[in-house]
């Protein structure tokens, strides 16, 4: 049985009244997988606007395994070094990964990031020798538009972490790095320039799931789901 789970930032946990991308993707695999498998993580809460605080279950279809490692405002900077731990209890198998805004907004800068990528990789093999990690470019939002040094740094990080994830791959523990969301555009898939709306979910979701297929044969093309939005 392959163990899932979703690590990321305020796009993966998500806020009060959605989805998340977390909740496509199981439902993909579901679908297509073809075997058992879990979505796994310590933590299951949605963030809520209203208090300012990951305490919320209110999600649009509560009836799904929730498990996650993501927070609003949350980063390489802050989740490295709470990985090992997460992966040795949960026993995951796979991460799929969506990092990095925060930190090139508010932390660290391009090599920084790149850094903490590779801290991320040592504390989570450390816990499981064999994990298999996919990981998603930053996706440039709206700052990006009018902030030009933000902006480049989005993208010097994109290329540093293509390299990275190339150099630290390894036949036992697999890195993939996905490529950015087809067809994304944050003026019609997300909600305020930077969150994911249903559509972008779905983006999400496939941008992982594609990869995943294309690379280790795991599940099958997201895009005949694409039309199932809602």
């Amino acid at each position: 049985m392959l163990r899932f789970m979703p690590v990321g930032d305020s796009m993966t946990i998500g806020s009060a009244g959605e989805h998340t991308w977390r909740y496509r993707m199981w439902q993909h695999l579901r679908a297509t997988h073809g075997a058992p498998f879990q979505m796994v993580g310590p933590r299951e809460t949605l963030y809520n606007k209203a208090t300012g605080a990951a305490d919320s279950y209110e999600y649009a279809d509560p009836d799904f395994p929730r498990a996650h490692l993501a927070g609003w405002g949350e980063g390489w900077y802050h989740l490295s070094p709470l990985i090992a731990d997460a992966v040795r209890a949960s026993r995951a198998d796979v991460l799929l990964v969506s990092l990095g805004l925060i930190d090139l907004g508010f932390y660290t800068n391009a090599p920084q990031t790149s850094e903490n990528v590779r801290a991320f990789v040592t504390e989570a093999r450390s816990a499981n020798p064999r994990v298999s990690m996919a990981l998603l470019p930053v996706i440039p939002n709206v700052r990006a538009e009018s902030d030009a040094p933000f902006a480049r740094e989005v993208a010097a990080f994109n290329d540093l972490l293509a390299k990275t994830t190339a150099n630290l791959d390894e036949p036992g523990s697999p890195l993939l790095l996905a490529s950015l969301p087809h067809g994304y555009d944050i003026h019609t898939d997300t909600y305020d320039g930077t969150h994911p709306n249903a559509a972008g979910e779905h983006k999400l979701a496939a941008a992982f799931a594609d990869a995943m297929h294309q690379s280790w044969g795991v599940g099958s093309p997201y895009t005949s789901h694409l039309a199932e939005r809602v």
